[in-house]
Protein backbone atom coordinates (compact mmCIF):
# COMPACT_ATOMS: atom_id res chain seq x y z
CA UNK A 1 0.00 0.00 0.00
CA UNK A 2 2.44 2.38 0.00
CA UNK A 3 2.75 2.97 -3.84
CA UNK A 4 -1.24 3.38 -3.67
CA UNK A 5 -0.90 7.66 -4.39
CA UNK A 6 1.11 7.23 -7.12
CA UNK A 7 -1.50 8.43 -8.71
CA UNK A 8 -1.73 12.45 -9.48
CA UNK A 9 -4.64 14.63 -10.89
CA UNK A 10 -4.03 17.83 -11.94
CA UNK A 11 -4.57 20.34 -8.91
CA UNK A 12 -6.62 23.06 -10.96
CA UNK A 13 -9.50 20.25 -10.64
CA UNK A 14 -12.54 22.45 -9.52
CA UNK A 15 -15.48 20.43 -11.01
CA UNK A 16 -17.36 17.88 -8.44
CA UNK A 17 -16.51 14.57 -10.10
CA UNK A 18 -16.28 12.02 -7.51
CA UNK A 19 -12.46 9.96 -8.41
CA UNK A 20 -10.55 8.38 -6.62
CA UNK A 21 -10.23 9.37 -2.31
CA UNK A 22 -13.14 11.58 -2.94
CA UNK A 23 -15.75 8.44 -3.04
CA UNK A 24 -17.56 8.79 0.07
CA UNK A 25 -19.07 5.33 -0.56
CA UNK A 26 -17.87 2.21 1.42
CA UNK A 27 -18.66 -0.20 -1.18
CA UNK A 28 -18.85 0.16 -5.22
CA UNK A 29 -19.70 -1.80 -8.15
CA UNK A 30 -16.49 -1.82 -10.41
CA UNK A 31 -16.43 -1.82 -13.76
CA UNK A 32 -12.96 -2.38 -15.44
CA UNK A 33 -11.11 -0.23 -17.91
CA UNK A 34 -11.94 -2.74 -20.68
CA UNK A 35 -15.52 -2.74 -19.95
CA UNK A 36 -15.98 -5.66 -17.59
CA UNK A 37 -17.70 -5.85 -14.31
CA UNK A 38 -15.60 -6.62 -11.60
CA UNK A 39 -18.82 -6.73 -8.87
CA UNK A 40 -19.03 -5.06 -6.03
CA UNK A 41 -15.98 -4.55 -3.85
CA UNK A 42 -15.29 -1.93 -0.88
CA UNK A 43 -13.97 1.40 -2.26
CA UNK A 44 -10.19 0.19 -0.51
CA UNK A 45 -10.17 -2.92 -2.79
CA UNK A 46 -11.22 -0.91 -5.86
CA UNK A 47 -8.55 1.77 -5.40
CA UNK A 48 -5.89 -0.81 -4.86
CA UNK A 49 -7.22 -2.43 -8.22
CA UNK A 50 -7.08 1.49 -10.31
CA UNK A 51 -3.90 1.77 -8.79
CA UNK A 52 -2.25 -1.48 -9.68
CA UNK A 53 -3.17 -0.75 -13.08
CA UNK A 54 -1.81 3.01 -12.88
CA UNK A 55 -5.06 4.19 -13.32
CA UNK A 56 -8.52 6.09 -11.66
CA UNK A 57 -11.09 5.13 -10.05
CA UNK A 58 -13.86 7.18 -10.97
CA UNK A 59 -17.72 7.26 -9.54
CA UNK A 60 -19.99 7.52 -12.71
CA UNK A 61 -23.75 6.53 -10.96
CA UNK A 62 -23.47 7.67 -7.52
CA UNK A 63 -27.26 7.24 -6.85
CA UNK A 64 -27.31 3.32 -8.05
CA UNK A 65 -27.59 1.04 -5.72
CA UNK A 66 -24.45 0.04 -4.99
CA UNK A 67 -22.73 3.29 -6.71
CA UNK A 68 -20.81 2.40 -10.23
CA UNK A 69 -17.51 3.30 -10.23
CA UNK A 70 -15.50 2.99 -13.47
CA UNK A 71 -11.07 1.80 -13.68
CA UNK A 72 -9.73 4.80 -16.22
CA UNK A 73 -7.43 7.03 -16.49
CA UNK A 74 -9.15 10.21 -15.13
CA UNK A 75 -6.94 12.89 -16.83
CA UNK A 76 -7.80 11.96 -20.22
CA UNK A 77 -11.44 11.55 -19.25
CA UNK A 78 -11.42 15.00 -17.79
CA UNK A 79 -9.94 16.58 -21.14
CA UNK A 80 -12.45 14.77 -23.17
CA UNK A 81 -15.48 16.14 -21.00
CA UNK A 82 -13.73 19.62 -21.84
CA UNK A 83 -13.19 19.32 -24.95
CA UNK A 84 -16.83 18.38 -25.49
CA UNK A 85 -18.11 21.21 -23.22
CA UNK A 86 -15.90 23.20 -25.76
CA UNK A 87 -17.61 21.92 -28.63
CA UNK A 88 -21.12 22.51 -27.74
CA UNK A 89 -20.31 25.92 -26.77
CA UNK A 90 -19.66 26.49 -30.54
CA UNK A 91 -22.38 25.36 -31.94
CA UNK A 92 -24.97 27.33 -29.42
CA UNK A 93 -26.09 30.56 -31.30
CA UNK A 94 -26.36 33.59 -29.16
CA UNK A 95 -28.93 36.05 -30.07
CA UNK A 96 -27.57 39.52 -29.84
CA UNK A 97 -30.12 42.98 -29.47
CA UNK A 98 -29.44 45.92 -31.19
CA UNK A 99 -31.17 49.64 -29.68
CA UNK A 100 -33.26 52.10 -31.79
CA UNK A 101 -34.65 55.15 -30.23
CA UNK A 102 -37.48 57.06 -31.85
CA UNK A 103 -39.07 59.87 -30.65
CA UNK A 104 -42.47 61.21 -31.10
CA UNK A 105 -41.43 63.61 -32.96
CA UNK A 106 -39.32 62.17 -35.56
CA UNK A 107 -38.81 63.57 -39.37
CA UNK A 108 -39.87 60.97 -41.84
CA UNK A 109 -36.41 60.46 -43.19
CA UNK A 110 -35.16 59.47 -39.84
CA UNK A 111 -38.17 57.19 -39.53
CA UNK A 112 -36.57 55.41 -42.92
CA UNK A 113 -33.23 55.46 -42.26
CA UNK A 114 -33.86 53.99 -38.67
CA UNK A 115 -36.17 51.12 -40.59
CA UNK A 116 -33.49 50.42 -42.92
CA UNK A 117 -31.13 49.97 -39.49
CA UNK A 118 -33.96 47.63 -38.22
CA UNK A 119 -34.74 45.51 -41.28
CA UNK A 120 -30.68 45.56 -42.06
CA UNK A 121 -30.03 43.63 -38.05
CA UNK A 122 -33.08 41.76 -38.85
CA UNK A 123 -32.18 40.17 -41.85
CA UNK A 124 -28.78 39.26 -39.97
CA UNK A 125 -30.58 37.40 -37.23
CA UNK A 126 -30.48 40.20 -34.73
CA UNK A 127 -33.34 41.26 -32.14
CA UNK A 128 -34.20 44.96 -32.19
CA UNK A 129 -35.41 46.51 -29.04
CA UNK A 130 -37.04 49.88 -29.89
CA UNK A 131 -37.28 53.04 -27.53
CA UNK A 132 -39.42 56.04 -27.38
CA UNK A 133 -38.66 58.51 -24.49
CA UNK A 134 -40.99 61.22 -23.99
CA UNK A 135 -39.72 64.44 -22.36
CA UNK A 136 -42.35 67.18 -20.59
CA UNK A 137 -45.12 67.99 -22.46
CA UNK A 138 -44.76 65.16 -24.89
CA UNK A 139 -46.12 62.87 -22.12
CA UNK A 140 -49.69 64.52 -22.67
CA UNK A 141 -49.37 63.44 -26.42
CA UNK A 142 -48.35 59.52 -25.87
CA UNK A 143 -51.22 58.56 -28.75
CA UNK A 144 -48.60 60.32 -31.31
CA UNK A 145 -46.10 58.07 -30.08
CA UNK A 146 -47.67 55.02 -29.85
CA UNK A 147 -49.39 56.03 -33.52
CA UNK A 148 -45.20 55.78 -35.13
CA UNK A 149 -44.54 53.14 -32.58
CA UNK A 150 -47.16 51.15 -34.67
CA UNK A 151 -46.45 52.43 -37.88
CA UNK A 152 -42.37 51.13 -37.66
CA UNK A 153 -43.88 47.58 -36.52
CA UNK A 154 -46.13 47.54 -39.42
CA UNK A 155 -43.32 48.55 -42.01
CA UNK A 156 -41.17 45.68 -40.12
CA UNK A 157 -44.26 43.13 -40.62
CA UNK A 158 -43.18 41.78 -43.36
CA UNK A 159 -39.42 39.97 -41.84
CA UNK A 160 -39.88 40.50 -38.34
CA UNK A 161 -42.20 39.47 -35.44
CA UNK A 162 -43.35 41.18 -32.13
CA UNK A 163 -41.89 39.91 -29.32
CA UNK A 164 -42.81 42.12 -26.82
CA UNK A 165 -45.58 44.85 -27.42
CA UNK A 166 -45.07 48.14 -27.13
CA UNK A 167 -45.62 49.11 -23.60
CA UNK A 168 -44.92 52.08 -21.61
CA UNK A 169 -42.44 52.02 -18.33
CA UNK A 170 -42.02 55.26 -16.46
CA UNK A 171 -41.48 57.83 -19.20
CA UNK A 172 -40.16 55.07 -22.30
CA UNK A 173 -42.14 53.34 -24.65
CA UNK A 174 -40.65 50.02 -25.64
CA UNK A 175 -41.04 46.94 -27.88
CA UNK A 176 -39.11 44.42 -29.17
CA UNK A 177 -39.16 43.06 -32.68
CA UNK A 178 -37.37 39.11 -33.40
CA UNK A 179 -36.51 37.51 -37.09
CA UNK A 180 -39.63 35.78 -38.17
CA UNK A 181 -38.94 31.96 -38.18
CA UNK A 182 -38.85 30.54 -41.48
Amino acid sequence: MSDINNRRVAPNNVNDDLFNEKIPFKEVMVINSDGTQMGVMSKKQALELAYNQNLDLLCVAAKAKPPVCKVLDYGKYHFQQQKKEKEAKKKQHVVEIKSLRLSPIIDTHDFETKLKHAKNWIESGMKVKIDMRFRGRMMTRQEVGREIMNNFIQEMAEIAVVEKKPSLEGNTMSTVLAPKKK
